[in-house]
């Protein structure tokens, strides 16, 4: 299957698309698709990179991803099933100009914020218990149900999940070069990784890799591998708290404790123990 784009499969007469994740890992290919997603995590954690960013997932999140907007979960292997519901639709999905109607003006912000993902911080109880209702419902409580949703979603707190707004979907070519590069990268991210390497990977020179890298994630590459190994570590100092400081900067990737301490401090505001002590509040 080619990367991108990724088509949604859409059920006969069924306008929202109402989808069940249950396997030990999520679809883990980088992948973009017309439809806006909202994905609620019942079980599982691992890390989402989201155009440009970065973020760790747990069970419990909720995410609203938009169109065409590059993402994957990479799920941590665990006992139990990586579990996930997710509603797709796209802003035709009821008819062109559906909501651009009046009657629509309070949810202007949901598609405003969407366009670069946003994860949802408030309003977590209600929005839950409205995409489970989902799954249940028929045909005219199913669209009013949706509608509550997005409400609700219009209301929450939220925290941006991209800087980076994708102007065009991706080529199948560079989709498949970019997904070889960022699984290389994470499996491999506790390990020293040259520049020389990641690019003969990508069969480019040095130069032309860092500009086709820069160019469709808004940031170097090795902007997104120390990103990466700051999220790990983040993962690793909620869960495991049998390690110390020294262990976890190596198990990350990083080559010294005072460069994982700098590296940590610039992008999380706080050192590292610090963060941990403000995940105990």
């Amino acid at each position: 299957m080619k990367v991108f784009p990724f088509k949604i499969p859409k059920p006969i007469d069924e306008h929202l698309i109402i989808q069940i994740d249950k396997e030990p890992f999520f679809y883990n290919r980088l992948h973009q698709h017309e439809e806006i997603q909202i994905s609620y995590i019942i079980n599982g954690n691992g890390k989402l990179l989201v155009g440009d960013s970065l973020h760790q997932f747990s069970a419990g999140d909720i995410y609203v991803i938009g169109s065409n907007l590059p993402h994957v979960f990479k799920s941590i292997a665990d006992d139990e099933d990586a579990h996930m519901l997710t509603v797709f639709f796209t802003d035709n999905t009821f008819g062109v100009g559906f909501f651009d109607l009046p009657y629509f003006k309070d949810l202007q912000s949901f598609f405003k914020y969407a366009a670069s993902g946003f994860k949802v911080l408030s309003n977590k109880n209600q929005i839950t218990q409205q995409l489970l209702a989902l799954q249940t419902e028929h045909k005219l409580k199913r669209f009013t149900f949706f509608l509550e949703l997005l409400e609700q979603l219009s209301n929450a707190s939220t925290e941006p999940l991209s800087k980076f707004i994708y102007a065009k979907t991706l080529s199948s070519n560079e989709g498949e070069r970019l997904q070889e590069i960022f699984d290389f990268v994470f499996k491999n991210f506790q390990q020293p990784i040259l520049l020389n390497d990641i690019s003969k990977m990508a069969y480019m020179t040095p130069n032309a890799f860092c500009r086709f890298f820069k160019q469709r994630t808004n940031k170097t590459f090795f902007q997104f591998l120390i990103e990466l190994r700051v999220e790990h570590a983040c993962q690793l100092l909620n869960s495991k708290k049998e390690l110390n400081i020294n262990m976890i900067s190596d198990l990350s990737g990083f080559n010294s404790i005072s460069n994982f301490n700098k590296k940590f401090k610039k992008i999380k505001g706080l050192t590292p123990t610090q963060y941990q002590k403000s995940q105990l509040l």
